[in-house]
């Protein structure tokens, strides 16, 4: 069922959460592994890279520059979505959809996703692994609420992005010792940069693109 007059989600979709680290670390590049994020019927393949390219821009390096002192890594490792409320639809069609003009919303898609993020220096060490465990919960009504074409994209999106907002404190208690060490160690491809095995320099199952 399509719902004309729902609520967009053009707005939201990418929007990450406010807070930025008080010491920005040094321009990154951005990988994302979607990992379950792949078979969920809601988010499409770029939206995590979308999101996670936004958040690390806005809020977790400086202004961009042409040197990558490292590599911020998105994983995705847990997505789970469940749809509620969906025996209200027969009722709303029998007195049609006249609770949904009203509010009623005719159903909810409730997401949890749990991700971590590592920062990697130029030599591929890690630096720094956080975790976070985001909810979310999107009604599925007549203009108080988003479509069911919507809804299950927004639910993951809207889940990851409280995950990604978890990790930022956890970050931020750490922002100096990443920034100190990344520069410490230099930029991608500068003289001392060559790989110490700790990770595959880019690993085939995960995006790499700068932010």
């Amino acid at each position: 069922m399509s719902l004309l007059g729902c609520k967009s989600t053009d707005k939201v979709l990418f929007q990450p959460s406010p807070m930025a680290l008080s010491s920005r670390l040094p321009s990154l590049e951005v990988r994302v592994d979607n990992g379950p994020l792949d078979s969920s019927e809601g988010a499409q393949p770029e939206d995590a890279q979308q999101l996670f390219e936004r958040e690390v821009h806005m809020n977790l390096t400086e202004p961009e520059d042409t040197a990558r002192f490292g590599t911020a890594v998105l994983q995705v490792q847990q997505c789970r979505v469940v749809r509620r409320g969906r025996v209200l639809q027969a009722f709303q069609m029998l007195t049609f959809m006249a609770p949904s003009v009203l509010g009623v919303p005719l159903e909810h898609y409730e997401a949890e996703l749990q991700a971590t993020v590592q920062v990697l220096n130029a030599k591929g060490n890690i630096l720094g692994t956080y975790s976070g465990r985001g909810t979310s919960r999107v009604r599925v009504a007549l203009y108080h609420g988003y479509s069911q074409t919507q809804a299950p994209r927004l639910a993951d999106v809207a889940a990851l992005r409280e995950a990604l907002a978890q990790i930022k404190p956890q970050m931020e208690v750490d922002a100096e010792r990443l920034r100190a060490a990344l520069l410490a160690t230099g930029p991608i491809g500068g003289r001392h940069t060559e790989g110490t095995g700790s990770i595959p320099a880019t690993p085939p199952a995960i995006a790499r693109t700068g932010h």
